[in-house]
């Protein structure tokens, strides 16, 4: 067993739940950002203008998706060589047999098996690849169909019951989903995977909303306004330290999250895409993600026009409410001396 261990570790291989849940993950996010949601964002450019180029973009964007989620994780894996060349193929696979989850679960077997026999025979220029490839592809073959449909009914259940029950999941959604934004795990790739959207999609932004716009005004006196743009355009999850040091300050994003969802549902009937119900405000990806499915919107005849209430409820919602909610929690917090001066200070 020692031996073994003692391999793993020569190799590079790491089966933690923080390599494969929190690293791999949150590459695979970054994998996304850089193919299907750059991609989507070019798309409605090229439908509201009429600019073919961004059309053309969009399509190519898109059809990297795969192998951008494989590069990711293999690179964040600490992957080189063949392995992470290799993988590109396996990603292709995996999300074309099996979605995004699809692409994750095969390409972390095909590179961990990958990482095994890197350089550990004569012949590596054949059999690193052949076993990447192979072992890739025979996996999303035979989990990614099973995986995708568990996803997507999954993300059908949340969504018709954010349907039924709209103010209730509201919240559900709203403060769980905001909560994962902040953790050092991917909401954004989370909600791609279960294909999150509609109502719970226009909740699960409001709850992402109030973290980031919510942690980049509470702690303006701490980190002004670099803090500001770093949590509000970037991450909340920067205050993570922060929070296992007091978590008490999560406290005024979590109620804010608590309001700004079921508003999100019951009151401004905000919807959003898969791709950008986990972002927030990073990037603008989710106020970007809500117009984009007012135009599709339109498009399908299940609206006629954009309102200047829609544009009300998102200004509302993604950045209105979280910035006064959670400053007024968050001086409530100060006052009986739950959060101290210095508590929210971030490195940015």
């Amino acid at each position: 067993m020692g031996k073994f261990k003692a391999f793993l570790e020569r190799k590079k291989v790491d089966m933690t739940w923080k390599a494969y849940f929190v690293d791999a993950l949150g590459a695979m996010a970054l994998g996304l950002f850089a193919s299907l949601l750059i991609g989507t964002i070019f798309q409605t450019l090229g439908d509201k203008t009429g600019v073919e180029a961004f059309a053309t973009i969009a399509k190519y964007a898109k059809a990297a998706t795969g192998a951008a989620i494989a590069v990711a994780i293999a690179y964040k894996l600490r992957c080189e060589g063949l392995v992470l060349f290799s993988a590109i193929a396996v990603g292709i696979a995996g999300n074309e047999l099996g979605g995004p989850m699809g692409a994750y679960v095969a390409v972390i077997v095909a590179i961990e098996l990958g990482k095994m026999v890197y350089k550990e025979t004569q012949v590596d220029i054949l059999v690193t690849p052949a076993v990447v490839i192979i072992s890739g592809v025979l996996m999303a073959y035979a989990v990614g169909a099973p995986i995708n449909k568990v996803m997507t009914a999954l993300g059908i259940f949340i969504e018709n019951a954010t349907q039924m029950q709209p103010f209730l999941m509201g919240i559900v959604v709203s403060v769980v989903i905001g909560a994962v934004l902040t953790l050092p795990i991917s909401s954004a790739a989370i909600c791609l995977a279960i294909g999150l959207g509609g109502l719970a999609g226009g909740a699960a932004t409001a709850g992402c909303c109030a973290q980031m716009i919510g942690f980049a005004v509470l702690s303006f006196r701490e980190n002004r306004w670099g803090g500001l743009v770093a949590q509000g355009l970037g991450t909340s999850m920067l205050q993570m330290g922060n929070i296992v040091k007091n978590p008490r300050i999560w406290i005024p994003a979590l109620l804010t999250s608590a309001i700004t969802g079921p508003l999100a549902t019951c009151v401004f009937h905000l919807e959003n895409i898969p791709i950008g119900s986990g972002m927030g405000t990073c990037g603008l990806v989710g106020p970007i993600g809500i117009y984009t499915s007012w135009v599709n919107g339109i498009t399908e005849g299940t609206r006629e026009a954009i309102t200047y209430m829609d544009w009300i409820g998102m200004g509302l919602i993604c950045f209105v409410l979280p910035a006064v909610l959670c400053w007024l929690f968050g001086l409530i917090l100060r006052k009986i001396g739950w959060i101290k001066e210095g508590d929210l200070k971030i490195e940015c």
